[in-house]
């Protein structure tokens, strides 16, 4: 709708909206499938003040926002939001793309987001997808901070605004290297979910799943860990299986350093023994106080300190997955040429630190060298008689670093002899994911016939110089590291059973564990009667929530699960899995709790339901009630089978969906029936069949079980005797410590 402009007076004070309610929804949702902050705005007199009524208020926005114009917005075409603001917008819909903006300016992808009236005179709902709430809450503040600025003729810092959704960012957030791995693992449909605010990941769900710890796995012996972060001992084992090492001694003192070089021979290597990512080690040492002085910078990153010959060449890191290697790269060593009138930061800063490639953040490839902080290079310049504040002649070249970032991508390069000698020195150690750091002049020519050898064995080796390497192309690492995790026919899951309604879902959530658990699967339970696993009650009060659901997938011994979703909290904290194989609706009804919300229409009902559908798997099923219509509009939503069900097989929506071919559960008399187009049979008889609590069930849940668990592959037969011996959870829970 265009709104024409008109020129009525302002109102007086200044223009403000008001945040009524904010609700992180942690699971799929009624909005997307992804994690969203929802939002209640309440815009006061800026309902009848939308965009294109406001003096100048388009122009300011832009002005301290210039690319919002640019957001498709609904219209689906670049610059489709400034048509928006220009035709006349109101000011939640504004607010929305201000925050999506400002995420997008902090460094995080966003792009989605939603604002609907309420029902209630200028009340609205704003979503923006955001997958952490403590960042979500910040950029709210941020957002409205700026649009209360811009509506109010006021100041705004946007630097600062973005700085601090940034940092919030940089707190929450997985680190690259995980995140990666998390990314590889949703191209091929494998579901995580974070198990701390650090780097432990969990990939898959239930007794399919593995656990990542950046480039650790749940496959990482600890023992190997140990051995890898022992450089002395990681080289014995090497050594004993004929791999190339540098000789090398431990030294307590740096009079002990100085006599292992004499007796290794130099130029020689000292480094902490428990060191990484090259701190603390200095190269190429010949005289006694140089090498007694890079023992002091070793032993303050290490206990202890080890002595070693000095190999000639190229630093390089090789990653090894699974037994391959997957990656190479090269390190790359800083050098500077004197102009005879700057100071060697000076020199460093024009010509190292200038190039772009070179920064603080994870996506820079090189670090930023900063020489007084770094004990290392303050040494390298003393060995060529220079400080951090000589000016040496024009035309001296310097070294700055001789074992800078591995930055130069190699991997095509690498000789086969040279690749096997790492996945050997992967094995020795007992590595599944390992980074071998080795020195040689070509790693397209074997180690041994040009002096090479092996320096390090790291666990959980970082993979940004493979993601983001100076030179060359990024390497499908995280790719490699999930394959070694899941096989390819592997995708984490296991059978999920979702159900949502207001009539009798306890029941049949209850009903379904049961079934699932005879089949021969260990099922986990979350409903209002509490949390499950097999006989075991883990939680007696009300489990049908995100996070009761979160436990259930958390734990190694569910192998299929049952969820009964409130639509309630469907609709104040979403789904707590992705997917799911069997998506069950009974009906649409309403309930009191919906009625705060203002959700209270079919429509809408509609709207929060239909979130069990959209989640089923495109192998999977939905089973809906025919006798619902609304219900029955969500078929089309389904990516895969749809099953119908209802105690009248002559029901219109029960013949035309068999009439096309599909499946449907209804009754015959007393008979529960199974029927695929044109062909049926019964399964069992209510009224002779049913000798326990069955007895007690409603025709619609025995008839929604019977279309669900015949639509996961159970057998028919099986089913029925299931049916008949049923037991409810309360009857038969063990109770055990949460």
């Amino acid at each position: 709708m265009i709104l024409t402009p008109s020129a009525p007076t302002l109102p007086s004070g200044p223009l403000e909206l008001n945040i009524l309610r904010t609700t992180y929804l942690r699971g799929p949702n009624m909005w997307t499938y992804r994690e969203v902050l929802e939002v209640w705005l309440d815009l006061g007199v800026l309902e009848e003040w939308p965009s294109n009524k406001l003096p100048g208020f388009v122009d300011r926005l832009l002005a301290v926002l210039p690319e919002v114009g640019a957001h498709y917005c609904g219209l689906g075409v670049p610059d489709g939001f400034l048509e928006r603001l220009r035709t006349g917008t109101w000011m939640g819909h504004v607010l929305e793309h201000i925050i999506i903006e400002i995420i997008e300016l902090a460094g995080m992808e966003a792009g989605f987001g939603q604002t609907r009236e309420t029902g209630a005179p200028g009340v609205y709902r704003m979503v923006f997808k955001v997958p952490d709430e403590t960042v979500g809450r910040v950029a709210l503040q941020a957002g409205m901070g700026l649009l209360h600025a811009v509506l109010n003729q006021r100041a705004f810092d946007l630097d600062n605004a973005v700085s601090k959704v940034r940092f919030e960012i940089d707190e929450c957030y997985l680190g690259p290297s995980t995140a990666h791995i998390v990314a590889s693992a949703a191209k091929r449909k494998i579901p995580h979910i974070r198990l701390n605010k650090g780097n432990l990941v969990q990939l898959g769900y239930g007794a399919h799943q593995n656990r990542i710890w950046t480039a650790e796995t749940d496959r990482t012996s600890a023992i190997a860990e140990g051995i890898a972060s022992d450089k002395a001992m990681t080289k014995s084992l090497l050594l004993s299986c004929g791999l190339p090492v540098p000789d090398g001694e431990i030294a307590a003192t740096p009079a002990a350093a100085w006599e292992a070089a004499q007796y290794l021979g130099m130029p020689v290597v000292v480094k902490p023994l428990d060191g990484n990512r090259g701190r603390g080690v200095t190269l190429n040492l010949s005289s006694q106080p140089e090498i007694e002085s890079a023992w002091h910078i070793a032993h303050a990153e290490s206990d202890e300190v080890i002595v070693e010959r000095y190999i000639e060449g190229d630093e390089h890191r090789v990653l090894v997955v699974g037994g391959q290697v997957v990656a190479a790269s090269r390190g790359v060593s800083a050098w500077v040429t004197a102009d005879g009138i700057s100071a060697m930061q000076a020199l460093v800063d024009a010509q190292i630190n200038s190039d772009p490639r070179r920064g603080v953040t994870d996506k820079h490839p090189l670090e930023t060298v900063h020489l007084q902080q770094n004990p290392v290079l303050l040494a390298n310049l003393q060995r060529q008689a220079l400080t951090i504040t000589s000016v040496p002649e024009a035309g001296q070249r310097i070294l700055i670093s001789a074992n800078g970032n591995h930055a130069i991508e190699c991997t095509a390069q690498i000789h086969p002899e040279v690749a096997h000698a790492c996945t050997l020195a992967a094995r020795a150690i007992g590595l599944d994911i390992a980074g071998i750091d080795l020195v040689c002049k070509d790693i397209s020519q074997p180690l041994h016939s040009q002096g090479g050898a092996i320096v390090e064995v790291n666990a959980g080796p970082s993979l940004l110089m493979h993601l983001n390497p100076a030179e060359g192309l990024p390497q499908p690492v995280g790719d490699a590291i999930v394959g070694h995790l899941f096989p390819e026919e592997e995708n984490g899951r296991i059978p999920i059973v979702g159900i949502t309604g207001t009539r009798d879902t306890t029941q049949i959530a209850q009903l379904m564990a049961w079934l699932i658990q005879l089949s021969g699967l260990q099922a986990g339970l979350s409903c209002r009667d509490g949390l499950f696993v097999g006989s075991r009650h883990l939680e007696s009060h009300e489990a049908s929530n995100w996070e009761s659901g979160q436990r259930l997938l958390i734990n190694r011994n569910v192998e299929a699960a049952v969820f009964e979703n409130d639509p309630f909290s469907l609709l104040t904290e979403g789904l707590s899995y992705d997917r799911c194989s069997i998506g069950i609706v009974t009906d649409c009804d309403g309930q009191p709790a919906l009625e705060e919300h203002l959700m209270t229409e079919p429509k809408q009902r509609f709207k929060i339901n239909r979130t069990q559908v959209d989640v089923v798997l495109d192998h999977g099923a939905a089973i809906l009630n025919a006798t619902d219509e609304l219900v029955l509009e969500m078929a089309d939503l389904c990516d895969g089978e749809v099953l119908l069900y209802a105690e009248d097989g002559k029901h219109a929506a029960i013949v035309a969906h068999r009439e096309a071919g599909g499946r449907a559960v209804f009754m015959d008399g007393s008979k529960i029936m199974q029927a695929h187009g044109n062909q049926s049979n019964a399964i069992l008889d209510i009224k002779k069949d049913l000798r326990t609590a069955a007895r007690e069930l409603h025709p619609p849940v025995l008839l929604a079980v019977v279309a669900a668990t015949w639509a996961m592959g159970l057998d028919t037969e099986m089913i029925a005797t299931g049916i008949a011996t049923f037991e409810p959870a309360q009857s038969r829970k063990l109770r055990v410590p949460a």
